[in-house]
């Protein structure tokens, strides 16, 4: 080990010679003097002063030198150093931002000395072997676990047994008592939580970062999918492997059920100790690490889920339990019925959260399906050939399934409606295809055809049916939410039903269904995971209850252990799904037609409408009007792959739940996208009321995103509407004034014109009234008793005047005319007398229109 540092060492002074590595005079002459040794003592104040690089050469020379007894009173300010504090004000090393291609020269210092093989993890196996222990605050640790412990009930994780400390007499606040590797795991895996999301305004990728090749590096070792954990380092040489704390059995448990209040106000050392069983030495690391990793990042929901875990139905069933066991063990039962009021955590996981999630599953389903054929059999299960191989059938099932639900559940529910939702699909996704990462390759079929989803994955598909069914109908919920148009929402309708209607899935999860609903003629004795009872030794190698082989059981007890004895399941298959799908085909096949009307106005419009609109020549129609989205900052691509998805998406809808192409033409004849113009000229789907026209949930959501729209026509008086963008503001408010004035002076003269029979008469009519509004064509039955018997009297309108149309007009007649040598004053003549002979025209068709309509 001494080379292996040593070597270490070399890199690191040979990084320090790295010509992008910037050293300061001061440093330079500290690395003069090498006859200086650091000291454990003055690291703290080394690093304020020296570079990041000295730093850690200092730290690998001090850990090599010095005794365990020496090390471990700097152990707590170094992991804390290193990984930020628990209160998220010191960021430590900053690993979530640190990156190769940014920082190669500090990020392979950092990584070298943090990898499961390197000083850093040699110092945490000195210190265990000399069996140091180190407090962790609770108040630090996730919510639904900080709030039990406060309340003396005995979380369900067999990582905290034996390891809560109450404050002595006038102390302050809880604490576990870690190992030193526990205490490096929980810091290391509480950083991605503690410290502050990170800025949009840093483009960091998070596959890029050291935190997240750490997770890799950390998972790949002590979960390998190849081989065994490697030992840990000896403390000198030939001497013995660190071992962990000797475990204790605890009072059987059920999940955040009732407890006694006593089980927790023992103290570890008057806690009956036991001899630790050799064989889960040999991966009491990496049953450590998984545990601390799915605490640490799935152990997390909001309020309302944490309340309904805590339902009066399950506490009394829970209750039952605790009375029945405690029976057994003549212990008396003192069930609390206190309900955890101090919960109030308020979690929102970050998409960098999701993404190490997601990075954890995969491995995960790929460590479990590392395990050979033969020892994969049910038979194999019994006698296992190694705790290694028992713990890889054991992992998911054991400690991910329950959490991960409640945590997926919770981002479903919580996450905002918009693109970054993409991070959770995936995660969901990768959790539901472990055969993506078994081992052996199916064989390669045609790339139109997928995969067939093989008949070993039942089991795996039964087990987990509510991730399956219940977490698909969220997702319905929410795309039925979202705007289908844009792009990369398209794309995550497109990925779900291209998973779901992979050859086989289908039917695997429907017999599931089948297993949950079908009647239970005799109630057998229930063993599932609410109600078992193992001897809970803090280890997966605890005796499992015995092995159900009826499929109808293992679907129930999944679900029950979920959801609860009294939960109202949905079936993926039923009726209430169907519509919820069918509402979704509609959506598509609208979205469909809205990108390709989108896209045909933007090659159908010129250049240059945009100017010419605002100057009024080209006044915009509002019902052609299309909130913007991705397909106008990408283009005719998006458009393009836009209706690929979602075409391939209603496909694969239809194939997963059998509709036929009767069905979904029928959908498409109801919505109308036959009618003229792709669709723009519909009103948004809603019904007749008393008052006028109601929208449906379906009509809110065309409006909401722009898929539909109500023709809107300004129905005021035209003096008083709002001032237009193609209109200037100052003279149009001036003008107002003096027409007012104009007005109301000589409001006697306006009305006796207009009542003349003659050519006059007519001609004051057709510039001084304005169609009544009667004559319009209003949309609301109300707003047409409101105003129907309002009339206005003859007025005059100088509004035209302040469009910049009218202006420009002017402008542009005036330079003609100085082109053609005619002054001003017989130019404004010549436009006055131009007028009055069209307005003398307009006058009499007026007239002669009135005449035919009478």
């Amino acid at each position: 080990m001494r080379e292996e540092v040593g070597s270490w060492g070399s890199r690191t002074l040979a990084c320090l010679r790295h010509p992008n590595f910037p050293l300061r005079p001061l440093d330079l002459q500290v690395h003069s003097q090498g006859c200086l040794e650091p000291e454990p003592a003055s690291l703290k104040a080394d690093s304020i002063n020296k570079p990041f690089a000295q730093r850690c050469q200092d730290l690998v020379k001090v850990i090599e030198d010095f005794s365990a007894k020496e090390l471990h009173t700097i152990f707590p300010w170094l992991v804390e150093s290193i990984f930020g504090s628990l209160d998220g004000i010191l960021i430590g090393w900053n690993l979530r931002c640190l990156q190769g291609r940014v920082n190669p020269v500090e990020y392979s210092i950092a990584m070298e000395f943090l990898d499961p093989g390197g000083p850093m993890m040699k110092l945490v196996y000195k210190l265990q072997a000399e069996d140091y222990k180190f407090d962790f605050p609770v108040s630090y640790l996730p919510g639904p676990v900080k709030a039990c412990i406060q309340e003396h009930i005995l979380p369900d994780s067999p990582l905290y047994h034996n390891k809560v400390q109450f404050p002595p007499a006038g102390g302050l606040g809880l604490n576990l008592v870690l190992n030193p590797f526990e205490y490096y795991i929980f810091f290391f895996a509480l950083s991605l939580i503690t410290q502050k999301p990170l800025s949009m305004s840093l483009q960091v990728r998070t596959s890029d970062c050291a935190y997240f090749i750490l997770v890799d590096r950390y998972l790949s070792w002590f979960l390998p999918t190849e081989g065994s954990v490697p030992p840990p380092f000896s403390c000198s040489p030939g001497g013995a492997s660190p071992s962990p704390a000797p475990r204790t059995p605890a009072m059987p448990f059920a999940s955040y059920g009732l407890y006694h209040t006593s089980l927790l106000k023992r103290h570890l050392s008057h806690q009956t100790s036991v001899n630790a069983d050799p064989a889960s030495q040999e991966i009491w690391r990496s049953e450590t690490l998984l545990q601390v990793f799915v605490e640490m990042w799935l152990h997390h929901y909001s309020l309302e889920m944490y309340q309904k875990m805590q339902s009066p139905h399950a506490k009394l069933e829970v209750l039952h339990y605790r009375l029945s066991v405690s029976s057994a063990l003549h212990s008396p039962a003192q069930p609390s019925l206190q309900a955890l009021h101090a919960y109030q955590e308020s979690f929102a996981p970050s998409e960098e959260h999701v993404l190490v999630v997601r990075l954890l599953l995969k491995h995960l389903h790929a460590f479990a399906n590392s395990l050979k054929p033969e020892q994969a059999s049910p038979s194999a299960h019994s006698h296992a050939t190694s705790p290694l191989e028992e713990f890889k059938r054991a992992a998911v099932p054991r400690f991910v399934q329950q959490k991960l639900y409640l945590f997926l559940q919770h981002c479903f529910g919580h996450w905002p409606l918009d693109a970054s939702f993409r991070a959770v699909l995936e995660m969901w996704l990768s959790y539901l295809q472990p055969w993506r990462y078994a081992s052996e390759k199916q064989p390669q079929t045609n790339d139109s055809q997928p995969r067939c989803v093989l008949e070993k994955w039942t089991p795996f598909v039964q087990e987990n049916l509510l991730v399956y069914t219940k977490l698909f109908v969220g997702f319905l919920n929410r795309a039925l939410r979202t705007d289908l148009v844009s792009p990369k929402n398209a794309l995550m309708v497109f990925r779900v039903a291209k998973v779901f209607a992979q050859p086989n899935l289908a039917e695997m999860i429907q017999k599931g269904e089948q297993l949950f609903l079908e009647p239970e003629l005799v109630i057998p004795h229930r063993q599932h995971r609410l109600f078992t009872a193992p001897a809970v030794t803090g280890s997966f190698l605890s005796p499992w209850p015995p092995a159900v082989t009826d499929a109808s059981f293992k679907v129930k007890s999944h679900v029950y252990s979920l959801e609860g004895q009294d939960c109202k399941y949905t079936p993926m298959f039923g009726p209430e799904v169907r519509t919820l799908v069918l509402r979704l085909a509609q959506l598509i096949t609208q979205a469909k037609q809205t990108a390709r009307s989108i896209s045909d106005q933007c090659v159908e419009s010129p250049s240059g409408q945009s100017f010419l609109s605002w100057l009024g020549f080209c006044p915009t129609d509002p019902n052609s009007y299309y909130p913007a989205n991705d397909l106008d900052e990408l283009g005719q691509d998006s458009v393009r792959k836009t209706d690929e998805y979602l075409e391939k998406a209603l496909e694969y809808l239809r194939q997963i739940f059998r509709l036929s192409e009767a069905q979904l033409a029928q959908l498409t004849l109801a919505l109308g996208t036959t009618q003229a113009e792709n669709g723009k000229k519909q009103l948004p789907d809603c019904i007749v009321g008393e008052d006028g026209l109601i929208l449906t949930p379906l009509g809110r959501y065309q409006i909401i995103n722009g898929l539909r729209r109500f023709e809107i026509e300004y129905q005021g008086d035209s003096e008083l509407q709002p001032i237009r963008s193609y209109e200037n503001a100052r003279l149009v408010r001036a003008l107002f004034r003096l027409s007012s004035a104009i007005n109301h002076t000589f409001a006697g003269q306006m009305v006796a014109l207009c009542s003349r029979d003659d050519f006059l008469g007519s001609f004051c009519r057709y510039h001084l009234i304005e169609p009544t509004l009667a004559n319009r064509h209003l949309l609301s039955p109300v707003g047409r008793r409101q105003v129907s018997s309002h009339a206005r009297g003859p007025r005059l309108s100088l509004r035209f005047l302040g469009s910049y149309r009218t202006l420009v007009s002017l402008l542009l007649a005036f330079i003609v005319a100085s082109l053609l040598c005619i002054r001003p004053l017989p130019c404004t003549l010549l436009l006055v007398l131009g007028y009055l002979l069209y307005a003398m025209a307009m006058t009499l068709l007026t007239e002669r229109g009135k005449l035919h309509q009478s």
